[in-house]
């Protein structure tokens, strides 16, 4: 059997046990990159899924469907519970007047969440095209009375312009000149209703 003439010296052996340890610690090194670098781009492409959930207002933020009957009475739905108790009182008190021509309040609006009303204010930008144009409509949460509880939205028609001739009588008036079913409690009962803003935005 052929034998190397070259002997194995203790420093040969050191060096091959340094060159395996220094091959396995590139090694792990690399390893580990590799799975940084996949978990990294894993990480990135579910983000978004997680990340960029659309709100979907719902009746805890003040939602009222379209087609939903609610009245000034139902207390179980937050856009009537959390409006502000004097323009509430207010209203029905109003109601109560109107019947005896035999109009109803219908609430299409009440309170609102902050999330609920910045949604609002971007699918009026979706529609218009324009955040100024959308701003006249729907007022930013800092500056909505919805959002404190201080404005409600009414139909039908009939029964908006019955609040528009005798809602003063309560301390109730229109607010804006571009929305004839928005209403807020801004003067005192038999006062003088404060001459209309244009529109939310002003």
């Amino acid at each position: 059997m052929f034998r190397s003439s070259a002997p194995v010296t203790p420093s040969t052996s050191r060096r091959r046990v340094v060159f395996v340890a220094v091959g396995a610690a590139i090694a792990a090194l690399l390893a580990a990159l590799v799975t940084a670098m996949v978990s990294g781009a894993f990480a990135a492409a579910v983000a978004p899924l997680t990340r960029s959930v659309p709100f979907s207002p719902s009746a805890e933020d003040g939602l009222i469907a379209a087609g939903e009957m609610v009245t000034l009475a139902d207390d179980d739905v937050p856009a009537i519970a959390r409006l502000n108790p004097a323009l509430r009182e207010a209203m029905q008190d109003a109601e109560t007047d109107a019947a005896v021509e035999a109009l109803s309040f219908q609430i299409t609006s009440g309170w609102r969440s902050p999330e609920y009303q910045e949604w609002l204010l971007q699918e009026a930008v979706d529609l218009y095209g324009s955040e100024e144009v959308a701003r006249q409509f729907v007022a930013t949460p800092e500056r909505s009375t919805h959002v404190t509880g201080d404005g409600i939205d009414i139909g039908p028609i009939d029964a908006q312009f019955w609040l528009i001739e005798h809602g003063s009588r309560f301390g109730i008036c229109q607010t804006y000149a571009n929305e004839r079913w928005h209403f807020e409690l801004a003067t005192v009962p038999g006062g003088v209703c404060p001459e209309m803003r244009a529109d939310a935005a002003s």
